[in-house]
């Protein structure tokens, strides 16, 4: 998708910054990028992760995939072309989002290592943490909550990822989580990584 510069218009920057922001939240704004295949377990395991984070008071969203294209995302197929533009949209609002000072969460396949980097590119290195949930192809397939695998098997969805469309294996993430590991130990893993990295700082109850 070609791009224009628009001469007429300029960067605005305000009063109240993201260091502001985080003081007032009391914790470091970051997003936790969660990927891996469908039926791995992102959504379980991020929609549970939030809840535990908005318990302790903690600010946070949750930018789920397929919400997403529900709305800003809804004009965008599935080819290779449309994926990427998909993952650019998310990640400048989550660029915003991290202004704001929140911590984002995404659970999103995002199954090419480039999209991942240009995520990486947009936001910051410094505030992204690359969370891969391996699960075995076979597992998810037997889970497929929402029978995609049995429709791709039957030639009802193509380019589906893990299947007719390849996923790359992140090379290093930050966060490595096994999706067969029990659900609480993996998010107990997550939190124990951002108290590491004082992304969090508060007294947390588990």
């Amino acid at each position: 998708m070609k791009r224009f510069k628009n001469l007429n218009i300029s960067f605005q920057n305000h009063i109240i910054t993201r260091n502001k922001r985080e003081q007032l939240h009391g914790h470091q704004a970051h997003v936790l990028w969660f990927t891996g295949l469908s039926g791995s377990g992102k959504s379980t395991i991020s929609g549970n992760l939030e809840q535990l984070l908005f318990q302790n008071q903690i600010s946070t969203y949750l930018l789920d995939g397929d919400n997403l294209r529900y709305g800003i995302c809804k004009d965008l197929n599935f080819t290779d072309t449309d994926r990427k533009e998909n993952i650019r949209r998310v990640a400048e609002i989550v660029k915003l989002m991290i202004d704001a000072g929140l911590l984002v969460i995404t659970a999103l396949i995002s199954p090419f290592h480039n999209e991942r980097e240009l995520v990486r590119k947009i936001v910051g290195k410094n505030n992204f943490l690359e969370i891969f949930v391996d699960t075995p192809l076979q597992i998810c397939e037997n889970r497929d909550p929402k029978k995609l695998y049995k429709k791709a098997r039957l030639g009802l969805i193509s380019n589906f990822t893990g299947l007719t469309s390849p996923y790359e294996i992140p090379k290093n993430p930050d966060i490595y989580i096994n999706g067969t590991e029990k659900l609480q130990n993996n998010i107990k893993k997550i939190i124990d990584e951002l108290k590491l990295r004082k992304i969090i700082y508060k007294k947390f109850i588990f």
